[in-house]
């Protein structure tokens, strides 16, 4: 790839990342650190979404912002890339702790937004 694309890329990318935007006033008990054995799933109050799953057959990573939210449901991406997390049960205080189920798992949230955790 030559220079020039490459500088063409990296600044798609740039004004693609600086399109982000911050969750809803409903969806902001989906921000913090939410974990499971398998899954880590960071969602930041300005839509990002770091998320890594781990299984016999390697890891799998997604790192984007939150496009839109569908229902309980919501999609991260980039552009015509994305992923959909299905939220089959979203955030919710169980025995003083919150949960939410996100494809079939069951996450507990570590930390919430600023470091404490909940």
């Amino acid at each position: 790839m030559s220079r020039a694309a490459r500088l063409f890329f990296a600044a798609c990318l740039l004004a693609l990342a600086g399109c982000s935007t911050p969750l809803p006033r409903d969806k902001h008990d989906y921000t913090g650190l939410w974990e499971a054995y398998e899954i880590r799933l960071l969602i930041t109050p300005e839509g990002r979404c770091e998320y890594e799953r781990r299984g016999p057959s390697g890891t799998t990573s997604v790192s984007a912002f939150i496009q839109r939210f569908e229902g309980d449901d919501f999609v991260v991406g980039m552009g015509i890339i994305s992923t959909t997390f299905h939220v089959t049960s979203p955030p919710r205080l169980v025995d003083g702790k919150w949960k939410m189920t996100v494809d079939g798992v069951v996450l507990t949230r570590r930390l919430w937004p600023g470091g404490a955790t909940s």
